[in-house]
């Protein structure tokens, strides 16, 4: 490895390291029934920064999940909670219980209540800012740190790229570390965001085929399969009813998720379900057809999220692999 080029990375990434405690400014996206103990605590050991995914998780089960990460690295790591979970202070009350130190809030903009509470309990927060209006807001709000994410990003994503959203953001916050995330595949790109002031880079996608995911084969081979223009968005279907766009792997399940919408727009219409339940639905349909995929390994009928990097995935590989060539790139880009 370039000597030169990995102080130079070094020196970029600096805040985010220190930030989070870690040998690399490497996030792992936090990504539903992937993003377990296994994968966590291996992104972790290999110098980045585990991300449990909470997503649907009673309680109880975050708190096994948590407790099983602990067993498997002593490096830090931290938990993914999405902010419109009905239970989510008892979810925030779970994680601190476990002095978890680092707290990332998604899907939706946090309450000030809540990033009180994690700050009170002694745990750091990091929230996603899809506009810089946003990303001022929630720092004023008290959060520690901020994901960039582009709509180059498998799952839930924004309408803007991560290109654009990094020019517009990055001049712009330097009082907390900025983390850019979103179509990331290769360590170059993640030297470039840092050279125009982020403190290190989120990736998910390109974990999903490490030797520790906990991934079902098919799943895996469909990735491997797959290219950019595979992962698609999600449709819409009614401008009155918004749905946040999803971006995975063509495939039936692509195709079914437009009969959901409609039975919970008529659900909605009907006044059987209220605007906050009806989205609850829409994501139980993702959480469900995620599982199908990821776990049971039906890549048909099942939901397979990816990124547009999914056509950079090419084999399976250890984390300490995949680390050490982005790495690799990133200091040959900074030499």
């Amino acid at each position: 490895m370039n000597e030169q080029g990995l102080k130079n990375l070094n020196e970029l990434w600096k805040s985010g390291t220190d930030f989070l405690g870690t040998k690399y400014a490497i996030m792992g996206g936090a990504m539903s029934w992937l993003s377990e103990s296994n994968l966590v605590s291996a992104i972790s050991n290999a110098g980045g920064f585990g991300v449990i995914a909470c997503g649907s998780m009673t309680p109880d089960l975050l708190s096994k999940v948590i407790v099983e990460t602990q067993a498997k690295t002593k490096k830090p790591f931290g938990v993914n909670l999405i902010t419109m979970h009905p239970d989510i202070d008892a979810l925030i009350d779970k994680t601190l219980e476990h002095n978890v130190k680092f707290v990332v809030l998604a899907g939706g903009i946090p309450t000030g209540d809540s990033i009180k509470r994690i700050k009170e309990g002694g745990a750091k927060v990091i929230c996603f800012s899809p506009a810089l209006i946003l990303a001022k807001k929630l720092i004023r709000s008290g959060a520690d740190a901020l994901v960039v994410e582009g709509s180059e990003a498998g799952g839930h994503i924004g309408p803007v790229s991560t290109s654009v959203l990094a020019q517009e953001i990055l001049p712009h916050i330097t009082d907390v570390p900025v983390f850019v995330a979103g179509g990331i595949g290769r360590g170059e790109v993640m030297a470039s965001y840092m050279k125009m002031g982020a403190s290190g880079a989120q990736l998910g996608t390109m974990f999903v085929c490490a030797e520790e995911s906990i991934a079902h084969e098919n799943f895996k081979k469909m990735f491997m399969r797959g290219n950019a223009r595979d992962a698609v968005t999600s449709v819409q279907i009614d401008k009155r009813f918004p749905v946040i766009p999803v971006r995975a792997l063509k495939n039936a399940a692509s195709i079914e998720f437009m009969d959901v919408q409609r039975e919970v727009i008529n659900k909605y219409q009907s006044g059987e379900l209220e605007m906050l339940a009806a989205q609850l639905e829409i994501e139980h349909y993702w959480a469900g057809a995620l599982k199908r995929a990821v776990i049971d390994g039906d890549v048909e009928n099942g939901s397979v999220m990816a990124g547009q990097s999914v056509g950079m995935v090419k084999k399976i590989q250890p984390i300490s692999e995949i680390m050490d060539n982005l790495v690799e790139q990133a200091a040959e880009q900074l030499a």
